[in-house]
């Protein structure tokens, strides 16, 4: 489906959910394309802002070198900022914040700033075992972040990235057995009660993510596009 031709009636808030490995990156990508919304990592707002030399930038920085946790009112402050610039007025899906209802409450306060609301949150479910082979195997284009897999999702022609031609692949030396299972249990354990704060105020959808990326795509849009229509 291409959303692009989709009627968006406001900005749109989308929160993907989901551990290391369960695919939202590619997801996001996809969504990005197909409804001109932008991915908001935190990792790449917090080296985003830094680079900028951005007030909030400069104040995480700052923390970062002193080898101390970005806090969440930071975060905020950089979110804040990004969502601000001109790409971002369409909307945006926000992977790997919030973490915890704190975060989760304090976004409600900046989305309120606005009049607006998270519109929709999507947890991808995976299962432990199968997850530990799927990262296990997984290694991304040093060119251009396109994700693949030894088993899974292989380049057309090996050695060469089908999205921009680099040969220049690159895996995380913590994508073992033992450091991805030990991930999962700390992300259920820190998830749980983020999934319980959105199921309760209705916004939550839940989504196998174990099944063929296409069909896992038309799920996510098929919501997405509900929300762009009715917004």
């Amino acid at each position: 489906m291409d959303g692009m031709t989709e009627t968006m009636t406001r900005p749109v808030t989308l929160i993907l959910l989901g551990p290391p490995g369960a695919g939202k990156g590619t997801q996001a990508r996809m969504l990005e394309q197909d409804f001109g919304l932008v991915q908001l990592s935190t990792g790449d707002l917090l080296r985003g802002a830094v680079a900028a030399g951005t007030d909030a930038g400069k104040a995480a920085k700052a923390v970062m070198e002193a080898g101390e946790l970005v806090s969440d009112e930071i975060v905020i402050n950089i979110l804040r900022d990004r969502m601000g610039d001109d790409d971002c007025a369409r909307g945006v899906i926000l992977d790997g914040f919030p973490r915890t209802t704190a975060q989760a409450e304090a976004l409600e306060g900046l989305l309120a700033e606005h009049n607006a609301t998270v519109d929709s949150v999507i947890s991808l479910a995976v299962d432990d075992a199968a997850m530990v082979e799927r990262v296990s195997g997984r290694f991304t284009c040093g060119g251009c972040g396109e994700g693949y897999h030894d088993t899974f999702k292989a380049p057309k022609v090996a050695g060469t990235c089908d999205n921009c031609g680099s040969s220049d692949f690159k895996r995380r030396a913590d994508d073992n057995a033992e450091t991805v299972a030990a991930r999962l249990e700390a992300y259920h354990a820190s998830t749980a009660p983020l999934i319980a704060f959105y199921d309760a105020k209705g916004t939550l959808t839940t989504v196998d993510a174990m099944g063929e990326i296409d069909a896992i795509a038309s799920h996510l849009s098929t919501i997405v596009g509900k929300v762009a229509r009715e917004g």
